[in-house]
């Protein structure tokens, strides 16, 4: 983590005017002050490894909220704290400010009680890595019911289904479910099952006897017995091969596995957690995934979100991103341009929240400004981009137009097919014009 940034590099943006005595208490706890007043309409210059707090004073009237909303707008690392005497609560424009603030104080300032709350932003963890729910960041009303649904199923002793397009997190909810269930404090083991190498992968699960086959030197245990009262995360479970479906099923049904080279059967306690961004069903359909086996992970399902449907979470998630990169790395980049946050709220995302990080992380790299633009992201419209954007939309409403032909214009089928969710069909068919009567 980045270390404690020195007197020099602590600085309060103070909008109003603060008394003598807040100055004073400032000042001996090693905090610059900055005052932006409401007739000073400068910029705020400030150096790429500075510690910032943002602080309304809304103790006078006739305060200009707009104009406080917009350089915060333009400065969006601010960590935000509001002094607002007992009625400052009524507005649309107060409450918005309000809500973007970490701390407010009531009046009379208490300036102790300001420099404590100061201090805990002055740690190196103020930033350390979320866990449980707190790990899927978003507030959108689809990620809401998300949280909701994980909470549900966490204390629920019984597989769980995670599906989604690649990139969406399913590992993390996965391991948020871990968590928050009575497990939490016993192993969670993650496997990729599509990078395991088809010779391995009964070894890899299951473990091995000494002597199985040719280099097994010695008696190992595999994931499943070294997770003994936690928790087993099988990714991309559609990679799994036949023959360890079915001794997966086993430990589903019985709680037991066998090594390989024994035919003694171990006793197993885990939960089984399993994630796919394929259609099962349709690998049921055809023979490449065991129908009993599918029927025992999809006793709960979790689907998550594509990235592009999840609304002002896509921003939220940059800043975070940004920042988080910023607590372990020396970079300018504190925030995003307006072109740059708009981009982003319209790019496709294909490849989802992981795509995003990347691009997040590549432009604080690159950028030489204390704001990252559309073109750090690679996200600026160009001739170029405006030609492969149409391209891309042609090839996304031929492929909808496709899937919903070969579901019959049924939109559950339909989705299916996609791996997508029936709200991303809906929205599809709208943004391409295509009618589900089967009127093109």
């Amino acid at each position: 983590m980045a270390a404690i940034p020195d007197f020099n590099r602590r600085c309060v943006i103070w909008f109003g005017r603060p008394q003598p005595q807040e100055r004073e208490v400032l000042a001996a706890a090693g905090w610059r002050l900055r005052i932006v007043e409401r007739d000073d309409d400068t910029g705020i210059g400030l150096r790429s490894d500075d510690l910032v707090v943002g602080l309304v004073d809304l103790r006078e009237d006739g305060a200009d909220l707009a104009r406080v909303q917009r350089l915060l707008d333009e400065h969006r690392y601010l960590s935000l704290m509001a002094v607002a005497p007992p009625d400052a609560s009524s507005g649309d424009g107060l409450d918005h400010l309000l809500d973007q603030c970490i701390e407010t104080f009531p009046t009379p300032l208490d300036p102790a009680r300001m420099v404590q709350a100061l201090r805990l932003l002055e740690t190196p963890g103020h930033l350390e890595q979320r866990h449980g729910v707190e790990a899927l960041i978003g507030e959108s009303s689809i990620m809401r019911a998300t949280h909701a649904r994980l909470r549900k199923f966490a204390p629920v002793d019984l597989p769980v289904l995670v599906t989604g397009e690649t990139g969406t997190g399913k590992e993390v909810a996965a391991r948020a479910i871990h968590e928050l269930s009575a497990r939490a404090s016993r192993p969670f083991i993650a496997v990729n099952c599509g990078a395991l190498p088809a010779s391995l992968v009964q070894s890899e699960l299951f473990g091995h006897e000494r002597g199985a086959f040719t280099g097994a030197a010695t008696r190992r245990l595999g994931l499943f017995e070294s997770a003994s009262g936690g928790t087993v995360f099988l990714d991309e479970i559609g990679d799994l091969p036949l023959d360890a479906q079915t001794n997966l099923l086993r430990v589903l049904q019985e709680g037991t596995i066998e090594r390989v080279g024994s035919n003694q059967p171990v006793r197993v306690d885990v939960r089984v957690l399993a994630a796919t961004h394929v259609d099962l069903e349709l690998a049921v359909h055809e023979g490449r995934f065991r129908r009993d086996l599918y029927y025992r992970l999809n006793v709960l399902r979790l689907p998550m979100p594509a990235l592009r449907e999840r609304g002002t979470d896509i921003t939220l998630l940059a800043q975070h991103f940004l920042d988080s990169f910023r607590a372990l790395h020396t970079t300018r980049a504190r925030g995003f341009t307006h072109p740059a946050l708009h981009a982003i709220a319209s790019f496709d995302w294909p490849g989802n929240v992981r795509e995003l990080l990347n691009r997040v992380q590549r432009a604080a790299v690159i950028a030489e400004q204390e704001l990252i633009s559309d073109i750090d992201l690679e996200l600026a419209a160009t001739p170029t981009r405006a030609r492969l954007g149409q391209a891309h939309d042609q090839a996304a409403r031929d492929a909808l137009l496709l899937h919903l032909r070969q579901s019959q214009y049924n939109v559950s089928a339909c989705a299916r097919l996609m791996q997508v969710s029936r709200v991303t069909v809906y929205r599809l068919c709208r943004k391409h014009g295509v009618s589900l009567e089967g009127r093109e």
